[in-house]
């Protein structure tokens, strides 16, 4: 048998996050007190050292290691992206981590290692490599949760989260091991083909696997009905740890679900569409009627982040020949929007945060226009933005979503969905009203230093910027998916 060694230059920017994995992992040991602001800094240049590798590593290949690794420029977006956000979740939630002095080493190392299993999961082409990536992602986030060791609720966040993400990885790798024992391949290349030539041992075994499939994907993206770990998590957990969960992960789970239907089970998609189908307009309603009643605005941000992900599944509902390249770049848009958008306002959250005071109680925000105008005018923007308001680039996700949404035929659904937004608006506009008619019960400081207060407010005037130009993304989005897919 001759051995091939595979081509390991495409693979550098998962090299080089875990080579600097490593070097902080041995910079904590040996630095002590040091070893966590070494640790802060090497993160940091952990990432973009990362995104410089995406942006400049190409491959002629289209896959390495036996098809086990696939590239495509969807997998290249999602990369940049993602180094891009959890940047900005380190920057954003130091000041967080500092005040409540649950600052370590480890925190950096699991942010990294989580970003690392989002990495394999975005380039994966096998089952065995998606099955990876999601558990570096999961066990790294199951810890992350628990952070804060000595607050009961942290560790009963991090133990529900556990027990059901090992529910939920059980189901997907028995769907996998059924989709294996139906095409008799891991590889999602001759899975797709396998499907196209209708060479399938037993179709009926196909199908049980696919609603395995369906369970995990929907368990990661936190839609119901598999969304009750979602506001105990968003709630329990360090306010930075919360904002890599809503902004990262959604991310990891976009690219886990368009690997598995959008490319290795496409010739399912009749059937896995009507799984999705109820899936996403029922996260959509009992998201938005949920969240009316949440006083917690963490809790609150959960069950609007449900009915987020049921809007952002409607893109991969509308996938229809005609048009299966227009609704793919809507979800994409979709997810990118929401986990900027996401990220700022985790990152007001965090900085109005210090030393004893957890600011995550809608209440918190009372006044906060006659204390902190310019952060009250921030926060507006993102409110206004997640309730799909013109023109903020919320409305346009929303609006792009749900033209290929109609155009795909499901034109009552389409009346239902806006309905809900309409229903969803109630709860942000509440945060409005509070920000800017209640009086403040206490002074709203806004720590952190001058550096994150200023990407801070260029986060937040971004989704006004692309709400007034929103077909430059949107353009990106379509040329991603048309060379991805």
């Amino acid at each position: 048998m001759e051995f091939q060694i595979p081509n390991f230059v495409p693979l550098l920017p998962e090299i080089t996050l875990a080579s600097f994995g490593l070097l902080i992992l041995m910079v904590v040991a040996f630095a002590k007190r040091a070893g966590t602001t070494a640790a802060y800094y090497l993160s940091h240049l952990a990432l973009w050292a990362t995104a410089v590798a995406v942006f400049f590593v190409s491959s002629e290949l289209d896959y390495t290691f036996g098809q086990m690794y696939l590239f495509s420029p969807l997998g290249d977006f999602l990369k940049l992206a993602v180094c891009l956000l959890v940047s900005g979740v380190l920057l954003y939630g130091r000041p967080y981590m500092q005040s409540q002095r649950i600052e370590s080493g480890e925190y950096y190392l699991l942010i990294l290692f989580a970003t690392l299993g989002i990495l394999v999961l975005v380039s994966a082409g096998n089952l065995l490599t998606v099955y990876v990536g999601l558990e570096m992602l999961s066990l790294s986030s199951y810890a992350l949760v628990a952070v804060n060791r000595d607050a009961v609720r942290s560790t009963e966040a991090a133990m529900k989260y556990f027990v059901l993400g090992a529910l939920a990885s059980g189901l997907l790798l028995y769907g996998m091991s059924m989709i294996y024992g139906a095409t008799q391949s891991l590889n999602l290349i001759d899975i797709a083909r396998t499907l196209f030539e209708q060479q399938a041992a037993n179709r009926t075994v196909l199908l049980f696997g696919l609603v395995f499939l369906v369970a995990g994907i929907s368990f990661k993206l936190g839609v119901v009905p598999f969304h009750m770990w979602l506001p105990d998590v968003y709630e329990g957990a360090p306010t930075p740890v919360t904002t890599f969960i809503a902004t990262a992960s959604k991310i990891a789970a976009f690219a886990m679900a368009a690997r598995l239907l959008a490319f290795g089970l496409w010739d399912l998609v009749d059937h896995w569409r009507q799984m999705l189908l109820f899936v996403g307009i029922a996260s959509i309603v009992l998201g938005n009627v949920a969240a009316i009643a949440q006083t917690n605005f963490k809790r609150m941000l959960a069950y609007s982040g449900i009915s987020h992900m049921g809007f952002m599944l409607l893109g991969f509902i509308s996938s229809t020949p005609a048009n299966v390249h227009h609704a793919y770049a809507s979800a994409l848009f979709y997810v990118l929007t929401y986990a900027l958008t996401t990220l700022g306002v985790f990152g007001i959250l965090s900085l109005m945060s210090r030393e004893g005071v957890f600011a995550e109680g809608i209440d918190d925000f009372k006044g906060l226009n006659k204390r902190n105008a310019w952060w009250a005018a921030m926060m507006g923007i993102a409110m206004f933005s997640m309730a799909g308001i013109p023109f903020f680039v919320g409305f346009f996700a929303k609006f792009f979503v749900l033209q290929a949404f109609w155009q795909a035929g499901y034109y009552g659904l389409t009346v239902l969905a806006v309905v809900m937004s309409l229903v969803g608006a109630f709860y942000y506009l509440r945060v409005i009203k509070v920000m800017y008619f209640d009086e403040p019960d206490m002074p709203q400081l806004i720590g952190g230093g001058f550096l994150v207060r200023s990407l801070l407010s260029v986060n937040m005037l971004c989704l006004a910027l692309i709400g007034l130009f929103p077909s430059l993304l949107m353009q990106v989005c379509v040329v991603v998916m048309q060379n991805s897919l």
